[in-house]
């Protein structure tokens, strides 16, 4: 049996270095192919360029070199401006507003105007969510008895998201008056004058900034900002960009007992991230990442995928509140696959385009029965942040992508920690990669959100330098990251 197991495992090795050689051939075959190119053109026109300046003809060199510079000009000119993130910031609520399961199903108890079933159903569902006992919920949501209120929800957003922006404006030194864009998004919450417009008034940002509020758009909504602010950037000379993600839950925390709508309640929680992009070359040398790609995904066509995330009234008591259909997690899948095919030529190396091609021809041309190819994006990205939302995709993305759990430990103990805080998730996952100390310089990260409508969007970056956590402020992690990972149970019994 142990000789059996040693040649399984001596296998198994040489298959790995056989795979990386394959790789390796394959990604370097262009410059491979060019290198003997290369190594000739010199002895191709040594011959004709000592004709020419033989015959003392200097016309054909000069043009040549004025049409170079000429084409270099108009290249730097016309490409777009590349877009760099000089930090980022999460808001890291107060211990009080620390929710564990048992508080919250304390709250939905006092509440009163829930059926014993209904309480039932969401103890189930914060049992089996992956969460841990120090999430944190709105303040309002934690009184007794609940007062919600247009006020008090204006006070939540504003804490969450002064709170992040303060950090963020600590961290880069970045006078206000040099942010020309804004853009806000909350999908469930958005006032009159608008969340955007608080923040112009809190930090006094100047008239003519270009200021956006992104509202109804779902947990993916951070990523469509973010693509927003970049084509705004590409626009605009040496200008900074704040990019603001929250949500609240105040004025959405449903009443009912129709089950589809009580499973919002038990999976949002309080957060927010602030981010600062900037165009300016000079930010290059201190920014931390800068922005490669931005794929985005809507399947709001199809009548399925726009009705799977649904806000509506109950039909029993007329209540608002926010419908999840039983289609959900199918309808993610499909959004994300769609994604990932658009997002694939771009990042993944030409190894695994030629695998995923063949494997193509196989089955669609000769018709072969062989499983679909999944390309290995572990060979594109070094990290990979994948929206909180629940616990049930993150197991579908982990095994339909082929995942391992040193990829899945920041999606996962962000759920763990701070619950679905929406589109501010990714961010908490990128600073507990950081805080780890795991990002390098020239490493790879894809963020991946998705959220109502449907939508799937996808934000590749890539790290400019080392990130030291011993210099970082501000990190949410930094105070408790030496505890983490932590195994997260199947399920966890809340006891009240």
């Amino acid at each position: 049996m142990g000789i059996h197991e040693n040649k399984l495992s001596n296998s198994s090795v040489r298959l790995k270095y056989v795979k990386l050689g394959y790789h390796y051939m394959v990604s370097n075959a262009t410059y491979v192919c060019l290198l003997p190119l290369i190594i000739a053109l010199p002895h191709l026109f040594h011959d004709q360029f000592l004709h020419i300046f033989h015959h003392h003809d200097l016309i054909t060199p000069s043009s040549l070199i004025a049409l170079m510079i000429f084409l270099a000009t108009l290249y730097f000119v016309l490409r777009p401006r590349r877009v760099y993130l000089l930090d980022f910031a999460c808001f890291k609520p107060q211990p009080e507003l620390m929710c564990s399961g048992e508080t919250f199903i304390r709250q939905s108890k006092l509440a009163d105007c829930f059926s014993e079933e209904a309480l039932g159903f969401q103890k189930k569902i914060l049992e089996k969510s992956g969460y841990g006992p120090k999430t944190y919920a709105a303040e309002t949501l934690l009184e007794v008895p609940m007062k919600p209120s247009i006020a008090a929800a204006r006070k939540e957003v504003e804490m969450v998201m002064v709170g992040a922006i303060d950090q963020l404006l600590a961290k880069t030194g970045v006078n206000v008056k040099d942010i020309g864009i804004l853009v806000v998004n909350s999908s469930m919450f958005n006032p009159i004058p608008s969340l955007s417009a608080m923040v112009v008034n809190r930090y006094k940002l100047r008239g003519n900034i270009l200021s956006y509020n992104l509202g109804g758009m779902g947990c993916s909504a951070g990523l469509i900002a973010i693509d927003l602010a970049q084509r705004l950037l590409q626009d605009a000379a040496n200008s900074h960009a704040l990019v603001v993600s929250t949500e609240s839950m105040t004025l959405n925390y449903y009443r009912g007992n129709n089950r589809s709508m009580l499973i919002s309640n038990c999976l949002f929680r309080l957060g927010a991230a602030a981010i600062l992009l900037t165009n300016r070359l000079s930010d290059r040398r201190r920014a931390k990442y800068q922005l490669r790609h931005t794929v985005r995904t809507h399947k709001g066509s199809d009548d399925k995928s726009y009705e799977c995330v649904f806000q509506q009234e109950d039909e029993e008591a007329q209540k608002v509140g926010i419908t999840l259909s039983k289609d959900l997690l199918s309808v993610a899948g499909e959004a994300i696959k769609t994604n990932i095919t658009m997002l694939g030529p771009l990042v993944l190396p030409i190894s695994e385009k030629l695998l995923f091609l063949a494997n193509l021809i196989g089955r669609k041309v000769l018709k072969m029965k062989m499983k679909q190819y999944v390309p290995d994006f572990k060979t594109a990205f070094e990290h990979i942040c994948i929206h909180a939302g629940g616990r049930g995709v993150l197991d579908e993305l982990e095994k339909n992508l082929g995942l391992t759990q040193w990829f899945m430990e920041p999606s996962r103990m962000t759920l763990y920690r701070f619950g679905n805080t929406s589109s501010s998730c990714l961010w908490y996952e990128l600073a507990y990669s950081e805080a780890k100390g795991r990002v390098k310089k020239g490493d790879r990260i894809w963020q991946i959100g998705f959220g109502s409508g449907f939508k799937c969007n996808s934000a590749v970056w890539v790290a400019l330098r080392t990130v030291d956590p011993r210099t970082e402020k501000g990190n949410p992690w930094m105070d408790e990251i030496d505890e983490f990972p932590v195994h997260v149970p199947e399920v966890s019994p809340i006891l009240i």
